[in-house]
Parts: C-alpha cells; sequence; structure tokens
C-alpha cells in the first residue's frame, strides 16, 4: 500500500509540473506574438543571406585568401617618401576552390583565383605613389583539374607552371609569406635607377632606366622562376618525398621539375630542381625582342630549405639561371658582339622561426642576393650589357594565431653598377633604401 501511494503521488506530481509548464509556454509564446519560432527563423534567415553558396551539392566550395598591405619608406640618396599601397610579394587576392568525388580514386574540382591591388607596390617609383595599374584586379588562376590518387593530377587553364616559384616555395616559415626568393627586386619595384644623383638615361628612349630594366628574369625579374601561364599540367602522386611535375603551353612553353618535401631526425628539409625551355616571342621575358622574332630561351635553378624542428633555426638559398640564345640577333642599334646572353641570381637566408611568445610564432631572419644580369635589349637597342646588383636583407615577423593575421617588417639595401649602352666603363648605382611595414590577414 505504501509504494502504491508513493507512485500515484509521483504521478500526480509529475501532471501538475507539464500543467505549469504548458502554461509558461503558452505565455512566453504570447509574449513573441503567438509565434514562439520568429526569432529564431530571422536569424537563420539572415545567416543564410550572408553565406557563400555553391551553385550544386556534389561540388564542395572553399573561399579563402588574404588582404596584405604595407606601408614602405625609401630613400634613393637624392630623394626620400613614404608610399601605401599592396605588398607586391603576396598581393590581396581571393581565392575559390571546388572539388568533387568521382569514386574512391578519382576526383574533378577548379582553381579561380583573383588578385587585387590597391596601390600596386612592385609598380611604384619616384613620381608614382600608387603605382601603375591601381585599384585593379586580375585573374591569377582559372582551371580545373582532373586527379586519381595513385596516378596523379592533370591541370588544364591558366596556372602556375612546373618551375613557377621553384627557388621560391621550398621557404616554409613566414618569410614565403612576405619575402620570398623573388621579394628583393618586387620591393625594389620600378623605381629609377641614380648614379652621383642622376637619374639615367636608357639609350634609344626618352625615359630613364629603373631598376626593374636594369634587372633580368622571366618572372619578377629572378632567373631560373617561371610563371603562371596557360598550360596543361602533370604532377605525380608523392613517393618518399619526391614529385615529379611537366607542364607545356602557350607557343611554346615547357618545363619540368623534381620536388622533395621530407627531413631527417629533428630536420625538416624541402628541396627542388627544375629547368625549361621557351619559344614564345609574345609572352616571354626572357626574350625582349619585338612580336613575330623568334625567341629561343632555356632557364633552369636549384632551391633548398632546412631547418632545426626544436630551436627553429633554419637556412635556405636558391641559384637560377636563365638563357636567351637569341637576344643579340636582335640588336639594330649598337654592337651585337657586346651583348651578355646569360642571366643569373644566387641567394642565402638564414635566420629562426619559433614560438616564444603566446602569441604565435616569431621569425627572425637576414638575406643576401646576388644578380648578374645580362644585357637589356630592348626594341633592338642595346640598353645595358652586363649588370652586377646587390641585396642585403633583414626582417622579423610575428603571427597572432587568435587573429590569423601576420604582422612583418623588412629592411633593404639594394647597390651595385651597370655597363649602359656601348658604355666600356661601369655606371655605379646609388643605394636604394627601404624600410617595409606591414600586415597579412588570412581568411
Amino acid at each position: 500500500m505504501k509504494q502504491s501511494s508513493g507512485l500515484r503521488f509521483l504521478l500526480q506530481l509529475g501532471a501538475a509540473g507539464m500543467l505549469i509548464g504548458g502554461s509558461s509556454l503558452s505565455a512566453a509564446a504570447a509574449d513573441l506574438g503567438g509565434n514562439c519560432c520568429a526569432d529564431l527563423e530571422e536569424r537563420v534567415a539572415e545567416l543564410e543571406a550572408t553565406t557563400a553558396r555553391k551553385g550544386n551539392r556534389k561540388v564542395s566550395l572553399t573561399v579563402s585568401g588574404w588582404v596584405s598591405e604595407e606601408v614602405a619608406f625609401w630613400d634613393d640618396g637624392t630623394e626620400r617618401n613614404a608610399y601605401v599601397g599592396t605588398n607586391p610579394v603576396e598581393q590581396s587576392r581571393v581565392r575559390f576552390v571546388g572539388e568533387a568525388k568521382i569514386d574512391k580514386d578519382w576526383s574533378a574540382g577548379y582553381v579561380l583565383e583573383l588578385g587585387v591591388f590597391g596601390g600596386n607596390g612592385g609598380k611604384w617609383d619616384q613620381n608614382t605613389p600608387d603605382g601603375s595599374s591601381p585599384n585593379s584586379i586580375s585573374v591569377r588562376k582559372s582551371s580545373w583539374f582532373l586527379m586519381n590518387k595513385n596516378l596523379g593530377r592533370v591541370l588544364v587553364g591558366q596556372d602556375g607552371t612546373s618551375t613557377y616559384h621553384l627557388l621560391d616555395d621550398a621557404d616554409t616559415t613566414m618569410t614565403r609569406n612576405f619575402f620570398d626568393g623573388e621579394g628583393p627586386p618586387d620591393y625594389q619595384a620600378s623605381f629609377f635607377i641614380r648614379s652621383g644623383g642622376s637619374f639615367v638615361p636608357a639609350p634609344g628612349s626618352t625615359n630613364n632606366l629603373k631598376w626593374s630594366d636594369v634587372a633580368r628574369g622571366f618572372n619578377n625579374s629572378t632567373p631560373g622562376d617561371n610563371g603562371r601561364r596557360n598550360i596543361v599540367r602533370y604532377d605525380s602522386p608523392t613517393i618518399a618525398g619526391f614529385t615529379y611535375t611537366a607542364s607545356w603551353g602557350e607557343d611554346d612553353i615547357w618545363d619540368t621539375a623534381l620536388i622533395y618535401k621530407g627531413g631527417f631526425g629533428d630536420f625538416d628539409v624541402n628541396a627542388r630542381a627544375g629547368y625549361g625551355h621557351s619559344t614564345d616571342e609574345k609572352n616571354n621575358l626572357c626574350h625582349t625582342g619585338p612580336t613575330g622574332f623568334r625567341a629561343d630561351c632555356d632557364w633552369w635553378g636549384v632551391s633548398g630549405f632546412i631547418q632545426h624542428k626544436p630551436t627553429g633555426l633554419f637556412v635556405f638559398s636558391g641559384f637560377g639561371q636563365q638563357i636567351d640564345n637569341t637576344r643579340a640577333a636582335d640588336v639594330t642599334l649598337g654592337n651585337p658582339a657586346l651583348v651578355d646572353k646569360t642571366d643569373e641570381t644566387w641567394f642565402v637566408q638564414g635566420g629562426v622561426e619559433h614560438k616564444w611568445l603566446s602569441l604565435g610564432k616569431t621569425n627572425i631572419f637576414a638575406n643576401y642576393r646576388h644578380d648578374t644580369p645580362g644585357s637589356n635589349v630592348t626594341n633592338g637597342t642595346l640598353r645595358t650589357q652586363h649588370s652586377d646588383i646587390n641585396y642585403i636583407s633583414g626582417g622579423l615577423a610575428q603571427y597572432l594565431d587568435n587573429a590569423e593575421t601576420m604582422l612583418h617588417l623588412v629592411y633593404q639595401h639594394a647597390d651595385g653598377n651597370v655597363l649602359v649602352g656601348d658604355d666600356t666603363v661601369s655606371t655605379k648605382l646609388d643605394s636604394l633604401e627601404q624600410v617595409i611595414a606591414g600586415a597579412k590577414v588570412n581568411f
């Protein structure tokens, strides 16, 4: 009898609770105008309106990118100023990547990447604080791919060739994001060179010579690197840390590279080696002859990176060369025998990257690069014969983990000499000094 009475009491108590709860819910619903879910539905609608959508449910969509802006102080020995604009090493961009599984081994997808320049930091000069083509958007990549996990990947469209950033991408530290192998001439930008405080006239032109006229290089004035082109590219599966890649496109450009990423013990090791050839007379900065003039250009390069994981100490180095076999044949003004067809660069960078602060990793580095550009032949005119350019750089970076943001500070000093036109005595170049401070915010 006692157990039956206790059970009856509990049932009565539960029923009373349900009645009380029901009346409370009714009151709450009344307070919301008779629709308890109106506020929730409004929030869901707001989120849907601000969410990136994909065209179908079979192809995934990932949107990423970054904004990278800087303040650059410069001094060419005669004039000094400070400019604000977009970092030329890793410009601001947005990237769309889609991928769909065909079966357990096969997949297909696409890459669409747009570059954004506010003030173009790679095109500054003493007279142009916004650079050429400010506030511009460019298509960096537009390609599709078909991939098999056992056979590799085939890519078609505008994308990086096999020797694209051959000298840069071995570096896996933060310096790759703001001071890669192509960084020194990128920061040097298109400033006019001075000698003894005066601008240096360009032979065969009413303009003056720029640092970019003296430097040579297929991509961003760096011999050994190719760029983004309209290509077909094959990337092999990675075997024991090695990946092989080959690409062909344009009219005609082809290149190939072997990539290693691995290590031993407490060390991470990355290395790259590649070679390319071009007969494309239109889209080839290695050959500067007029349209229709058959080009014959070779380039190759090697780069390596090693880092001690416990301490973060690292060394990064590279060498690149390009040979324009038809450069002298295009000289109609001046002496073709004076033309230097070979352009070379080498660099070594040392530093340390470690997480000493709870904010994120800190990177401290120093870099030396030496270029021996060959001749600049433009519109049949021998503008320069041979150059020796030195870059001395250093800086630091601090990553902010909680904000996915990297702050960086770089100092760079550039100097050298160049043989101008038919001169037999080198022209000593006034140094160009720069201090660049910026941030790269990832999303």
